[in-house]
């Protein structure tokens, strides 16, 4: 393989717009809203007065109006030094119109030829907007190589020439200690997504559960901060792993359990634990899907692939927190040893399983992992898979849908989407809904036929979720483009980390709080006393 993940290098200056102008960058990009006239710039160091006169003037002709979306390029204006100059509208400034013009000019930038871009902010933005340009640049400049020649690249390259786009400046005037941690924090929750877009884009034979394992492995070696235990087929015989190993049966590869574990609080401190769906292909196994896309079924492990970027994230920013991730990792395959429909297998919870549908797989793996994520003993669980078509069916790809036995949990995570720019959409949790999967030949059924198919598949897996409030993610619309634009999303890796950064910098504020509450008792006390001795 001559192809390789490509690391972007992000960069943070102080500069005002008018300074930037007048810098000799090998590209720039004004990211300029409704409201910016020349006005603000007219003053601004050299390029102030030509940067307003420019703007000024493409405002007066109509090309440019700070419109979502618009892009003009101007090249050789009077003053400016750039050679060459993006003025990209971003509306009022709202974060996923700030996305969508980071990555027109990222786009632009490379088709230009240019190695390093710099991103010219008018107005001092705050953390979620740092977000999300930094995420709008970084998904733009991923492309995945990994499986492909040496010779393809060249060729592709001298057809439709694309800079190497090596360094991105986000710039603007006001960065302070507060913008720096925050645009640190993007680029390594950006770095997290480029993670799981990877390893989702890579087809099944560069993508085993061996593979995934190793790449565990490798990632807890370049950080401290992270540790790994792998689990392998002997191991979760003995742990009486039923239910994941029922779904390896059938497959070449073997499977694995992967337990990565992030420290950034006290061991005492109760860890949240995150459970990945990691099908490296689904085929159906015996109940075998049908052959029209199935090509796409190598996303199957998009989940896992995740919870890998969330640990790298977690990694990178240390928030203080503590964080078990499981990686369930298994193929679903149609060998003579499969499992059959019909099938009674016993999970690791003791609960016995009617096997209705092979290609009900994902709930299989999980629901043994849920199980072992107990026994970290951790104050809150979250699975994520690309579990049913029927999620596809009532939201599209553009919400994930979120299952919660836990109110504040849901509410919670519900807002770390809408923050983050990766949006969930809470689902029904009935108990009407169980009906739908019991068995008369087992403790519980893996399908309830398609009526509700994503809801009776989330009852399955609350059955297994322990007495931590829990919520599921089913991305299984998210995870993934298809068409023109085929491709992993690294969705909801920036969900995740949104939740858990806001948890981790909630806790100092409220070990505060609670250490005030005896001084306040005191003070109460001493107030009281006086008042008695008057």
């Amino acid at each position: 393989m001559q192809g390789k993940l490509q690391i972007m290098d992000f960069e943070l200056k102080d500069m005002r717009p008018g300074d930037a102008v007048a810098h000799d960058e090998q590209a720039l990009a004004m990211l300029l809203g409704r409201d910016d006239t020349g006005a603000a710039f007219r003053r601004q160091g050299k390029g102030g007065a030509a940067l307003a006169a420019l703007l000024d003037k493409a405002r007066k002709s109509g090309d440019f109006g700070g419109r979502p979306g618009e892009l003009l390029g101007a090249w050789g204006a009077t003053g400016l030094n750039a050679p060459r100059l993006w003025l990209a509208g971003v509306g009022m400034a709202e974060p996923k119109d700030l996305r969508h013009a980071a990555a027109a000019a990222v786009q632009a930038a490379q088709r230009s030829g240019a190695r390093t871009l710099t991103l010219c902010l008018a107005r001092t933005p705050g953390a979620a907007r740092l977000m999300s340009i930094v995420k709008g640049a970084a998904d733009a400049v991923y492309e995945y190589t990994t499986t492909k020649s040496a010779e393809a690249l060249k060729k592709a390259e001298e057809k439709a020439p694309r800079s190497k786009l090596t360094r991105i400046v986000l710039a603007f005037e006001g960065v302070d200690e507060e913008r720096a941690r925050a645009f640190a924090r993007a680029v390594s929750v950006a770095r997290g997504v480029e993670l799981a877009r990877e390893w989702a884009n890579r087809p099944a034979n560069h993508a085993t559960p061996t593979m995934l394992a190793d790449a565990a492995r490798q990632l807890a070696r370049r950080h401290k901060a992270l540790t790994c235990e792998v689990l392998d087929a002997k191991a979760m015989e003995r742990l009486g792993m039923g239910a994941l190993l029922s779904v390896a049966r059938g497959a070449h590869e073997p499977p694995r359990l992967v337990v990565l574990r992030y420290q950034g609080a006290p061991k005492s401190a109760a860890p949240v634990a995150l459970v990945g769906k990691g099908i490296t292909f689904d085929s159906g196994g015996i109940s075998l899907k049908p052959g029209a896309g199935m090509e796409e079924m190598k996303f199957d492990m998009s989940g896992a692939a995740s919870v890998l970027g969330v640990m790298q994230a977690l990694a990178e920013t240390a928030p203080a927190i503590n964080v078990v991730g499981l990686m369930a990792l298994s193929e679903n395959m149609p060998g003579s040893k499969a499992t059959h429909p019909g099938d009674v297998v016993t999970s690791m919870s003791g609960q016995t399983i009617e096997v209705i549908n092979t290609d009900a797989e994902g709930r299989l793996v999980l629901c043994d992992a849920l199980t072992y994520a107990a026994r970290f003993s951790p104050r809150a669980v979250v699975d994520i898979a690309t579990l049913t078509g029927a999620c596809v069916i009532a939201l599209g790809g553009v919400r994930s849908g979120l299952y919660s036995n836990d109110d504040a949990l849901a509410a919670a995570l519900l807002d770390a989407g809408e923050a983050a720019l990766d949006a969930a959409w809470r689902m029904p949790l009935d108990d009407e809904y169980a009906e739908q999967i019991k068995s008369r030949f087992a403790d519980v059924a893996n399908t309830g036929g398609r009526p509700a198919g994503s809801v009776t598949a989330a009852k399955f897996l609350q059955r297994f979720a322990g007495d931590a409030p829990w919520a599921h993610l089913d991305i299984a619309g998210t995870a993934w483009k298809s068409g023109k634009a085929k491709g992993a999303t690294g969705r909801p890796v920036g969900l995740l980390m949104h939740w858990l950064l806001a948890q981790a910098d909630a806790a100092p504020a409220k070990k505060a709080a609670k250490a005030t509450k005896p001084a306040a008792k005191a003070v109460k006390a001493k107030k009281a006393a006086a008042k008695a001795k008057k």
